[in-house]
Protein backbone atom coordinates (compact mmCIF):
# COMPACT_ATOMS: atom_id res chain seq x y z
CA UNK A 1 0.00 0.00 0.00
CA UNK A 2 2.62 2.56 1.01
CA UNK A 3 4.97 1.34 -1.72
CA UNK A 4 2.27 1.94 -4.32
CA UNK A 5 1.69 5.49 -3.02
CA UNK A 6 5.43 6.26 -3.05
CA UNK A 7 5.78 4.81 -6.54
CA UNK A 8 2.81 6.85 -7.80
CA UNK A 9 4.25 10.01 -6.25
CA UNK A 10 7.67 9.37 -7.81
CA UNK A 11 6.15 8.57 -11.22
CA UNK A 12 3.89 11.63 -11.19
CA UNK A 13 6.82 13.86 -10.32
CA UNK A 14 8.91 12.32 -13.12
CA UNK A 15 6.07 12.84 -15.61
CA UNK A 16 5.79 16.51 -14.60
CA UNK A 17 9.55 16.88 -15.01
CA UNK A 18 9.35 15.22 -18.42
CA UNK A 19 6.59 17.55 -19.57
CA UNK A 20 8.59 20.57 -18.42
CA UNK A 21 11.65 19.23 -20.24
CA UNK A 22 9.70 18.72 -23.49
CA UNK A 23 8.30 22.26 -23.21
CA UNK A 24 11.83 23.60 -22.69
CA UNK A 25 13.10 21.71 -25.72
CA UNK A 26 10.31 23.20 -27.85
CA UNK A 27 10.96 26.68 -26.45
CA UNK A 28 14.69 26.50 -27.11
CA UNK A 29 14.14 25.12 -30.61
CA UNK A 30 11.75 27.97 -31.39
CA UNK A 31 14.22 30.47 -29.93
CA UNK A 32 17.13 29.12 -31.98
CA UNK A 33 15.07 29.11 -35.18
CA UNK A 34 13.89 32.66 -34.45
CA UNK A 35 17.44 33.87 -33.76
CA UNK A 36 18.70 32.24 -36.97
CA UNK A 37 15.88 33.73 -39.03
CA UNK A 38 16.49 37.15 -37.49
CA UNK A 39 20.16 36.93 -38.40
CA UNK A 40 19.28 35.86 -41.95
CA UNK A 41 16.72 38.66 -42.34
CA UNK A 42 19.34 41.21 -41.25
CA UNK A 43 21.85 39.94 -43.81
CA UNK A 44 22.91 41.87 -46.92
CA UNK A 45 21.43 39.11 -49.07
CA UNK A 46 17.97 39.57 -47.53
CA UNK A 47 18.27 43.37 -47.84
CA UNK A 48 19.04 43.05 -51.56
CA UNK A 49 16.60 40.33 -52.61
CA UNK A 50 13.65 40.43 -50.23
CA UNK A 51 13.88 43.80 -48.52
CA UNK A 52 10.10 44.31 -48.16
CA UNK A 53 9.15 40.87 -46.82
CA UNK A 54 12.32 40.80 -44.74
CA UNK A 55 11.46 44.05 -43.00
CA UNK A 56 7.84 42.93 -42.56
CA UNK A 57 8.98 39.73 -40.81
CA UNK A 58 11.39 41.68 -38.64
CA UNK A 59 8.59 44.09 -37.70
CA UNK A 60 6.52 41.07 -36.60
CA UNK A 61 9.24 40.41 -34.04
CA UNK A 62 10.86 37.30 -35.46
CA UNK A 63 13.87 36.57 -33.31
CA UNK A 64 15.07 34.90 -30.19
CA UNK A 65 12.46 34.24 -27.52
CA UNK A 66 13.21 36.83 -24.85
CA UNK A 67 13.95 35.27 -21.49
CA UNK A 68 14.36 31.77 -22.89
CA UNK A 69 17.55 31.23 -20.90
CA UNK A 70 15.81 32.29 -17.69
CA UNK A 71 13.04 29.78 -18.34
CA UNK A 72 15.60 27.13 -19.28
CA UNK A 73 17.53 27.66 -16.06
CA UNK A 74 14.44 27.40 -13.87
CA UNK A 75 12.90 24.55 -15.83
CA UNK A 76 15.98 22.35 -15.93
CA UNK A 77 16.48 22.73 -12.18
CA UNK A 78 12.88 21.59 -11.64
CA UNK A 79 13.29 18.70 -14.11
CA UNK A 80 16.43 17.43 -12.36
CA UNK A 81 14.69 17.48 -8.99
CA UNK A 82 11.64 15.82 -10.58
CA UNK A 83 13.54 12.86 -12.02
CA UNK A 84 15.45 12.12 -8.84
CA UNK A 85 12.62 10.38 -6.88
CA UNK A 86 12.01 7.68 -9.50
CA UNK A 87 15.75 7.13 -9.80
CA UNK A 88 15.98 6.89 -6.01
CA UNK A 89 13.08 4.46 -5.72
CA UNK A 90 14.55 2.00 -8.21
CA UNK A 91 18.16 2.41 -7.07
CA UNK A 92 19.10 3.55 -10.55
CA UNK A 93 21.93 5.87 -9.55
CA UNK A 94 25.32 5.33 -11.11
CA UNK A 95 27.38 3.02 -8.95
CA UNK A 96 30.93 1.74 -8.98
CA UNK A 97 30.90 -1.78 -7.67
CA UNK A 98 34.26 -3.13 -8.80
CA UNK A 99 35.21 -4.04 -5.25
CA UNK A 100 31.82 -4.71 -3.72
CA UNK A 101 30.61 -7.10 -6.42
CA UNK A 102 32.78 -9.85 -4.92
CA UNK A 103 31.59 -9.32 -1.37
CA UNK A 104 28.90 -11.49 0.23
CA UNK A 105 25.30 -10.43 -0.47
CA UNK A 106 24.62 -9.62 3.19
CA UNK A 107 27.59 -7.25 3.34
CA UNK A 108 26.53 -5.63 0.06
CA UNK A 109 23.03 -5.03 1.47
CA UNK A 110 24.64 -3.37 4.50
CA UNK A 111 26.78 -1.13 2.27
CA UNK A 112 23.75 -0.19 0.16
CA UNK A 113 21.73 0.60 3.30
CA UNK A 114 24.56 2.74 4.71
CA UNK A 115 24.87 4.82 1.53
CA UNK A 116 21.09 5.09 1.24
CA UNK A 117 20.98 6.66 4.70
CA UNK A 118 23.89 8.99 3.84
CA UNK A 119 22.22 10.02 0.57
CA UNK A 120 18.94 10.64 2.37
CA UNK A 121 20.69 12.92 4.86
CA UNK A 122 22.37 14.80 1.99
CA UNK A 123 19.05 15.20 0.17
CA UNK A 124 17.36 16.54 3.29
CA UNK A 125 20.23 19.02 3.68
CA UNK A 126 19.91 20.12 0.05
CA UNK A 127 16.15 20.52 0.44
CA UNK A 128 16.59 22.57 3.60
CA UNK A 129 19.13 24.87 1.91
CA UNK A 130 16.85 25.21 -1.11
CA UNK A 131 14.06 26.29 1.23
CA UNK A 132 16.36 28.82 2.89
CA UNK A 133 17.37 30.19 -0.52
CA UNK A 134 13.71 30.47 -1.52
CA UNK A 135 12.97 32.39 1.68
CA UNK A 136 15.85 34.77 0.99
CA UNK A 137 14.56 35.51 -2.53
CA UNK A 138 11.02 35.99 -1.26
CA UNK A 139 12.38 38.51 1.22
CA UNK A 140 14.52 40.52 -1.16
CA UNK A 141 12.10 40.56 -4.11
CA UNK A 142 14.76 39.81 -6.73
CA UNK A 143 13.42 39.22 -10.25
CA UNK A 144 14.90 37.81 -13.43
CA UNK A 145 16.47 40.23 -15.88
CA UNK A 146 14.29 39.82 -18.98
CA UNK A 147 10.99 38.35 -17.85
CA UNK A 148 10.97 40.06 -14.46
CA UNK A 149 9.39 37.09 -12.70
CA UNK A 150 10.39 36.61 -9.06
CA UNK A 151 13.41 34.33 -8.66
CA UNK A 152 11.73 32.55 -5.76
CA UNK A 153 9.17 31.02 -8.17
CA UNK A 154 11.79 28.72 -9.65
CA UNK A 155 13.13 27.97 -6.17
CA UNK A 156 9.65 27.04 -4.99
CA UNK A 157 9.05 24.68 -7.92
CA UNK A 158 12.34 22.94 -7.25
CA UNK A 159 11.61 22.89 -3.51
CA UNK A 160 8.29 21.09 -4.06
CA UNK A 161 10.11 18.43 -6.10
CA UNK A 162 12.82 18.24 -3.43
CA UNK A 163 10.19 17.51 -0.77
CA UNK A 164 9.08 14.55 -2.90
CA UNK A 165 12.72 13.47 -3.09
CA UNK A 166 12.96 13.57 0.70
CA UNK A 167 9.79 11.51 1.13
CA UNK A 168 10.97 8.88 -1.34
CA UNK A 169 14.52 8.90 0.07
CA UNK A 170 13.30 8.38 3.64
CA UNK A 171 11.12 5.51 2.49
CA UNK A 172 14.01 3.96 0.55
CA UNK A 173 16.43 4.35 3.45
CA UNK A 174 14.04 2.59 5.83
CA UNK A 175 13.45 -0.19 3.29
CA UNK A 176 17.16 -0.65 2.52
CA UNK A 177 17.96 -0.89 6.23
CA UNK A 178 15.12 -3.43 6.45
CA UNK A 179 16.66 -5.36 3.56
CA UNK A 180 20.01 -5.34 5.32
CA UNK A 181 18.53 -6.65 8.56
CA UNK A 182 16.12 -9.18 7.06
CA UNK A 183 18.31 -10.45 4.23
CA UNK A 184 15.52 -10.23 1.65
CA UNK A 185 14.67 -7.76 -1.11
CA UNK A 186 12.02 -5.20 -0.18
CA UNK A 187 12.56 -2.67 -2.96
CA UNK A 188 12.90 -3.12 -6.71
CA UNK A 189 16.26 -2.46 -8.33
CA UNK A 190 17.07 -0.87 -11.66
Amino acid sequence: MIHRAIRTLAQATAIMGGLVLVALILLMTLSIIGRSLNKLLHSDLAAQWIAGPSQWLLDLGIGEVQGSYELLEAGVAFAIFSFFPICQLYGAHATVDIFTSRLPARLNRGIVAFWEVVLTAALILISWRLYEGMQRYIGNGETTFFLQFPVWWSYSASFVASVVICIVALYCAVMRVGESLSGRALLPTA
